[in-house]
């Protein structure tokens, strides 16, 4: 049976945008060195696909599916079209493929989401042929830092962790990947993190307009009301830290990532 779960930003069009900005280079590049022409790979969670299409033309003519639960985010990433290239709704626990289909099984940003992800690590490995890799990565909410130092943010910080975890995840699952792995039966697991950082007056304005929009109107916003977490006063107020933070010509922020390439 699915775990209870409940994916915590939900796809609101501030959701989107930042997944929409995603790439193998901004957000897969440890994998990079395992992608070649021929080799077949499950994107797993690929929300609109931006990654996924970029690896189905490094990859070509290997097969490349995207999955994700959500349809209506599977009908924009079936705006893609390349002949080696498809996209499906399916459920991470339950795969709809046999043993031993696919070279990689990649997933981005989804682990964190899900309520038992050493099952969705096996359920990934199952499908994924001996010697093939399982590959992740995810944010480590704990560790992000940012810069001047704005009460708001802090309260934003305390307020998504409480709620990430009452939707039955994980936010700080960047330092937890190696261990869930281990526990999923990988022996060989390799390590890697990187970070995203949002300083210049465009990066700033891009994330701290996405999170002004998010703390009131995205699946975020109405879980923190629904579970008694924040008040819309507070949550009211962490719109406005974000705006303080992309204001602030000093502004820095990172945002650390955990990544796995573990052998099947």
């Amino acid at each position: 049976m699915t775990p209870p779960e409940k994916y915590t930003l939900g796809h609101h069009s501030s959701v989107l945008k930042a997944h929409t900005w995603r790439t193998i280079a901004n957000s897969a590049q440890y994998l990079s060195p395992r992608l070649a022409p021929g080799v077949s790979l499950l994107d797993v969670g690929c929300g609109p696909g931006t990654i996924t299409v970029e690896f189905a033309d490094r990859l070509a003519p290997g097969r490349v599916v995207g999955m994700d639960s959500a349809p209506e985010v599977i009908e924009i990433a079936a705006r893609f079209e390349r002949p080696n290239l498809e996209f499906l709704v399916g459920d991470v626990y339950a795969l709809p493929f046999d043993d031993d289909v696919f070279d990689i099984a990649h997933a981005h940003q989804i682990l964190q989401h899900v309520a038992d992800p050493v099952a969705a690590l096996r359920e990934m490995r199952r499908v994924v042929k001996p010697g093939g890799i399982v590959a992740a990565r995810d944010v480590d909410y704990g560790g992000i830092i940012w810069f001047p130092p704005i009460s708001g943010l802090d309260d934003w910080r305390d307020v998504y962790k409480r709620v990430h975890r009452s939707n039955g995840g994980e936010p700080d699952a960047g330092r937890r990947l190696k261990a869930w792995a281990m526990q999923a039966g990988f022996e060989n697991v390799a390590t890697s993190a990187s970070i995203w950082n949002f300083s210049d007056a465009t990066d700033r304005e891009w994330w701290g307009s996405m999170w002004e929009e998010r703390a009131l109107q995205s699946a975020f916003a109405g879980d923190a009301l629904d579970q008694g977490v924040a008040t819309q006063q507070q949550l009211e107020a962490i719109s406005r830290a974000w705006r303080e933070w992309a204001d602030s010509e000093s502004g820095w922020l990172g945002m650390p990532h955990g990544e796995i390439i573990a052998t099947a």
